[in-house]
């Protein structure tokens, strides 16, 4: 009975030892988000339980060996909608840590052309923590990107001192997707303003003349070193997913914006984020290759030029 008890506890351990080694490599996620806080990164996951939706955590200390997830949050009764999640991302803003969570929603949406065929409906919906584990709590049992909009991937952009939206409008819906904000209020648990159009997916330096749809997806903000206002953000081109570069030419969210000529990454992979981690590094994150249960995040060090960004490594 000793040696079966013996047997277990080294076949338990072995599978703890496992669970707490994980590398980027062991890990399927698309649309990776790295959160560094405490001396830790958090990257999080679309996570589902008992087919509701939901997010979880991966923790890291230096990158490279991970702890496997730990779910914290799934969505709860009486929210508008318990679908499938795609694109968590969590920020933290005045002392608390703020998930943006894309939800799909079963019910059909008719597509802009009679010969596609339908979608089901999609919004992004903000929820909120004291901590990065969680657990997070809705601000709104609706969500916040407009409620006519086939909408998606939201994430937080703060300009003189007041939050602000910034989420893509689906070419499911529009054919030629665009990029737009809402102001929202403090709480972030409402816009408080119309969408703003900042550009649309027809301007990307990889759109082919001639498509009969241009996407929109994982837009991030970042300002560079000089103070330029950078947009990071995904579509397709000739190479597969891609990611390109906008600047704002005003330096603020109202812009005008203008595409840059060269793509920061263009074969198969895309959603990207970007961060500092804790040895100081600029950090570029995304998933890739983009389909076939394949993708992997992929982590890149980033050149800030003053101008624009540059993969370095």
């Amino acid at each position: 009975m000793k040696r079966v008890l013996s047997i277990l506890t080294v076949m338990l351990l072995a599978g703890s030892l496992q669970a707490q080694n994980l590398t980027l490599a062991d890990i399927n996620i698309r649309d990776p988000f790295i959160l560094v806080e405490n001396g830790t990164y958090y990257m999080y996951a679309s996570s589902s339980v008992n087919g509701i939706g939901g997010v979880a955590v991966y923790t890291s200390k230096d990158l490279l060996k991970w702890n496997d997830r730990v779910q914290v949050m799934t969505l709860p009764e009486g929210n508008w909608s318990r679908g499938g999640i795609w694109a968590p991302e969590v920020h933290k803003y005045n002392g608390k840590y703020y998930l943006f969570a894309t939800i799909n929603e079963p019910t059909k949406w008719k597509m802009s052309r009679e010969d596609w065929p339908d979608y089901i409906y999609r919004a992004t919906q903000i929820f909120c923590s004291e901590s990065p584990e969680g657990p997070f709590i809705a601000t709104s049992d609706f969500p916040q990107t407009p409620i006519d909009y086939m909408a998606l991937d939201g994430t937080l952009f703060v300009e003189d001192g007041e939050p602000y939206m910034v989420f893509c409008h689906e070419w499911v819906q529009t054919v030629d997707g665009t990029v737009e904000y809402v102001k929202l209020d403090s709480n972030l648990s409402k816009a408080v303003t119309d969408p703003v159009r900042m550009f649309c997916g027809s301007s990307c330096c990889v759109a082919e003349p001639g498509n009969n749809s241009y996407v929109t997806d994982g837009c991030f903000m970042y300002r560079t070193k000089t103070g330029k206002l950078l947009m990071i953000w995904a579509s397709f081109g000739p190479d597969g997913y891609a990611e390109c570069i906008a600047e704002s030419l005003s330096g603020k969210l109202a812009g005008p914006w203008r595409q840059q000529s060269e793509p920061l990454f263009k074969k198969d992979g895309g959603h990207a984020m970007i961060f500092t981690d804790l040895n100081g590094k600029l950090r570029l994150v995304l998933h890739s290759p983009n389909s076939g249960g394949k993708e992997r995040a992929r982590l890149f060090t980033l050149e800030d030029t003053g101008d624009s960004l540059k993969i370095v490594e």
